[in-house]
């Protein structure tokens, strides 16, 4: 298949969707859908690395059933681990690569090729952005580096919600200490 190209228009429309939104859910839907929809793509999907476990978990994800999503935990370091330590992954042929935990479930989902892309933060892996493709897809070197670019926007998102999230609460826990301070009025029957 011909790599699915991004476009400027592309892009503009993925960065809107992505930094319009407020919360995790929302950046990840609007994100997952914008790549899916402007490429072409049979699915997206984001998974965030929960360190505890080393386990990638779905934060959201677009064009893909309900059995592929339930398939079982995602191993981070079974499920196309270089891409969290060593960069982007393409996997032109899941029937011939071992890199995937679940090959067999990929093929039954009509999935014929994957990008993998890390999603990180200042040398730090927050998860995977990936995009899979219904027929094998050569990616071009441009193509990637454009996807890398999603990737950072979204790692760069991420870190403004937590950010943002830990601001609302340190206002908040002040507002209550602020009323815990402040002298009560006495009255002259007091």
């Amino acid at each position: 298949m011909k790599d699915k190209a991004i476009t400027y228009e592309t892009l503009s429309k993925i960065t809107d969707a992505i930094s319009s939104a407020a919360e995790l859910e929302d950046v990840s839907e609007h994100m997952v859908h914008s790549l899916k929809d402007a490429l072409g793509l049979k699915g997206c999907a984001l998974m965030l690395l929960d360190r505890s476990s080393n386990e990638l978990k779905m934060a959201a994800a677009a064009g893909l059933s309900r059995a592929y999503l339930e398939k079982g935990p995602i191993s981070a370091q079974k499920s196309i681990a270089e891409s969290l330590s060593d960069g982007p992954v393409v996997i032109y042929d899941v029937e011939d690569d071992p890199r995937l935990q679940y090959p067999e479930e990929a093929k039954k989902e009509g999935i014929k090729s994957i990008v993998s892309l890390p999603v990180v933060l200042r040398g730090k892996s927050l998860g995977v952005l990936r995009c899979y493709s219904a027929e094998p897809w050569e990616v071009s070197m441009e193509n990637l580096i454009v996807f890398q670019a999603v990737a950072l926007i979204i790692a760069l998102v991420l870190d403004n919600i937590r950010m943002q999230k830990g601001l609302q609460t340190s206002i908040d826990v002040l507002k209550v200490m602020r009323q815990a301070t402040r002298p009560t009025k006495r009255t002259l029957h007091e």
